[in-house]
């Protein structure tokens, strides 16, 4: 293992190995693992009028989400409209937060494409922007001869030639498919595969996974702040949630008291998350969410077409879901 994790430091530039070796390797995620315990947000990519990228309000929220007790930052995630972006454009954005955040806080980079190929590409490109671990969609196109066996060899491909760790990234409402529980098990075998994010929202297969997993030290993370809570009584250790983008904080809080098991008030709150939350995601999406980040201060701004902003039926509800809850 000492070998392996050698080997990819010195793929990484001087500025990225400093980076590396400082930042939270931890006994308790295991011996060698990247500890991944804590809350991110996966953020949103500004666009002009012209939607062009608006770096300046990009530095903007990277600016005031380093106020909020963070881990980390997903960046190109399905939330920041990934599929949307050039690879240049996603390399770039990358390389723009990597630049704004604090060396403390972890970058989780979506470098997932197609093709096994491209993939692999893109991971050693985010890895040289800064990332410090890559976030892996599924792929999904043909998705009818995504089994078991195709996803595992596409997964162990890009993690053997990743610089550095992989976080594999279940997301069915998006692709359409669910990363099989064979397939986890087997690729959390991997020595440079740390994790996964999952956001199917089956607290029964997530608590699975962790239970099949333990002796990989293999760490999950809930991938929507609906069902955090849940996820922390079976054994998630953190979550990429889409509400964090505008009520960081709060996810942080609900965080803080499920670590320290005060379940009856994470309850309460995670209760008045739950209707914002699936309004930014299922219901309405990342129009949605960009709407939301406007009233509390953020810059969202207009989606990247063919996305549409919200009809006006639409932000009134959105508006009630938040205000119903006391968010607004």
């Amino acid at each position: 293992m000492q070998c392996f994790r050698t080997w990819r430091a010195l793929t990484l530039s001087s500025r990225h190995i400093t980076v590396w070796w400082s930042r939270a390797w931890s006994s308790a995620a295991g011996p060698g693992r990247l500890d991944l315990r804590g809350i991110y947000p996966p953020i949103a990519t500004p666009f002009t009028a012209s939607e062009d990228l608006d770096y300046p309000k990009l530095e903007e929220n990277l600016h005031k989400y380093a106020q909020i007790p963070f881990k980390g930052l997903v960046v190109q995630g399905s939330n920041g409209e990934y599929p949307y972006l050039s690879e240049e454009e996603r390399v770039e954005v990358v390389k723009t937060v990597r630049r704004s955040l604090p060396t403390d806080k972890l970058l989780m980079a979506g470098s997932g494409c197609e093709s096994t190929r491209a993939t692999m590409k893109l991971t050693e490109r985010m890895a040289a922007a800064g990332a410090d671990t890559a976030l892996v969609v599924t792929p999904c196109f043909f998705k009818g001869r995504m089994d078991s066996r195709a996803l595992i060899q596409h997964f162990i491909k890009v993690a053997d030639c990743s610089p550095v760790p992989v976080v594999l990234y279940s997301v069915p409402a998006n692709t359409g498919l669910e990363l099989p529980l064979d397939a986890v098990v087997q690729l959390s075998q991997h020595p440079n595969i740390i994790g996964l994010k999952d956001s199917g929202g089956d607290i029964t297969r997530i608590g699975l996974i962790v239970h099949k997993t333990q002796a990989q030290d293999f760490q999950v993370l809930a991938g929507s702040a609906g069902f955090l809570m849940a996820a922390y009584c079976v054994g998630a250790v953190g979550g990429v949630c889409a509400l964090a983008n505008v009520l960081g904080q709060e996810l942080c809080d609900l965080e803080r008291l499920c670590v320290s098991g005060c379940w009856k008030e994470a309850r309460v709150l995670q209760q008045r998350l739950i209707e914002p939350n699936t309004a930014v995601t299922r219901k309405l999406g990342v129009p949605a969410l960009k709407q939301a980040m406007e009233w509390f201060g953020f810059h969202g701004g207009a989606c990247r077409s063919p996305l549409q902003p919200l009809t006006e039926a639409e932000t009134q509800q959105l508006r009630r879901d938040f205000s119903s809850n006391g968010w607004l």
